[in-house]
């Protein structure tokens, strides 16, 4: 079984409502799928009720905490001072939290120590997924 991380951290989610809901969000971080990390809110805080997870690249995270980062469906970017802002952007719409920035800091920080940067593909199972990639063709 692969080392997990898992951190609880408090989302405020940025509508149009005068005050922003604050909402639980769980980032995790799997060293068998080394360069990505998710993030996933629990059914009350969602619009469908059901559970949501969004996985993004690692390095999409770090950057942002610090510069804008992203272009497709998943941007980060610094806002103020310590937090940082997350948008998610799907066909039914974006959604925008901020995250405070020491709590995706020491986030990373775990993962870098369990998975430095640079050494994702030591990490990598290719013969597993290659097995799984051809069952699935079959």
């Amino acid at each position: 079984m692969s080392p997990v991380i898992e951190q609880a951290v408090q989302a405020r989610l940025i509508s149009s409502a005068p005050r922003m809901e604050t909402v639980p969000a769980t980032l995790r971080y799997d060293r068998a799928e080394p360069f990505a990390v998710r993030m996933a809110f629990p059914p009350p805080a969602t619009l469908e009720g059901v559970e949501v997870s969004w996985m993004f690249a690692r390095d999409l995270l770090a950057t942002g905490v610090d510069t804008r980062a992203g272009l497709g469906d998943v941007r980060v970017r610094p806002y103020g001072y310590g937090r940082t802002v997350l948008e998610f952007h799907a066909a039914e719409g974006t959604a925008m939290i901020h995250v405070r920035t020491a709590d995706l800091h020491r986030f990373l920080r775990r993962t870098h120590a369990l998975v430095p940067v640079g050494d994702e593909h030591l990490h990598l199972d290719v013969d597993h997924d290659l097995a799984e990639l051809l069952r699935d063709a079959l």
